[in-house]
């Protein structure tokens, strides 16, 4: 016979702030449906630390539910691929931030991410690789495809205080690109005007033939999908940077 699953944590932290939740925490969640014979209990811990998972829960409730797993049987190898598996539909940022709980349980040290580590687990698009077009912009950026078919779209990534030089969208007719930030800050500035800052949900609509640049802020990453509007004999034409001083303008 399993061995029978004991929690005496709701009585413990609440049960003379809430006797009913203690309860159903203690006598019911782990007393009944974790002892139900169904399913295994290590079967039940893998359901468990996925549906954490699934709901962005990443406290110490995942970690003791992690603990939980490997306690009963769960090797480094299976929650590896169980992590990967789920994150292939509930997001990136979450596979990222329970592998490392994780590595905290199965004893493996946590290396120390980098900047660039951090703010990809912030954004649900890949940064990429470094801008094959750096040498028109200020400052380290990257591009990464997300779609090559049908519409072409790109995530541009911009380290703190890069920018792309000024530059205008050729084209006899239609043509011209749209903006959507989906992390970080920027801005947007067209020329004579006032930049615009740009954060998550922004959306930017650039015509053709307008003289514009795009960028981050001083003090923040700035990531936007950049999406080229279909026209006839388009043409990207680079102009000069932005001069620090109009840069040091915003904040």
């Amino acid at each position: 016979m399993a061995e029978k699953i004991v929690q005496t944590a709701g009585r413990d932290q609440l049960g003379k702030f809430a006797p009913m939740f203690a309860h159903l925490n203690d006598d019911v969640l782990f007393g009944e449906v974790w002892n139900e014979e169904a399913i295994d209990v290590k079967t039940k811990c893998i359901i468990t630390v996925v549906s954490l998972m699934a709901s962005g829960i990443t406290d110490s409730s995942l970690s003791y539910h992690l603990q939980n797993a490997k306690a009963h049987g769960v090797s480094k190898e299976e929650i590896a691929a169980i992590i990967t598996h789920a994150t292939m539909y509930v997001g990136w940022p979450k596979g990222w931030a329970v592998f490392r709980l994780a590595k905290e349980v199965w004893n493996e040290a946590v290396p120390e991410l980098t900047e660039k580590d951090r703010y990809q687990n912030t954004i649900c698009f890949p940064i990429g690789d470094p801008n094959p077009y750096g040498q028109f912009f200020v400052g380290q950026s990257y591009l990464a495809p997300v779609s090559t078919e049908q519409v072409p779209v790109f995530n541009v990534t911009f380290e703190p205080g890069c920018r792309n030089n000024w530059h205008i969208h050729h084209a006899k007719s239609g043509g011209g690109q749209m903006l959507i930030c989906i992390g970080g800050r920027g801005y947007y500035q067209e020329w004579g005007k006032e930049a615009v800052e740009m954060t998550p949900g922004k959306v930017i609509n650039i015509p053709a033939e307008v003289k514009h640049w795009h960028g981050a802020a001083p003090d923040s990453w700035f990531s936007h999908l950049a999406i080229e509007v279909a026209g006839e004999e388009t043409s990207n034409d680079w102009l000069e940077a932005v001069s620090d001083e109009d840069y040091g303008k915003l904040k």
